[in-house]
């Protein structure tokens, strides 16, 4: 079985599982390497959502 990995939508490192910084939006699972990226999106959300998918 494959590994799920996340990927930080601010800095866009990839993550090898989930995190506890995360932020659930629209439904959707966010996760994030760091507080200062969870905090740079929860700022402008909008302008990362748009970088997913």
């Amino acid at each position: 079985m494959p590994v799920k990995k996340y990927k930080d939508v601010v800095c866009r490192k990839w993550l090898p599982r989930g995190t506890k910084n995360l932020v659930e939006k629209d439904g959707r699972k966010f996760y994030f390497c760091s507080p200062a990226c969870k905090e740079k999106f929860e700022k402008d959300s909008e302008k990362y959502t748009k970088l997913v998918g």
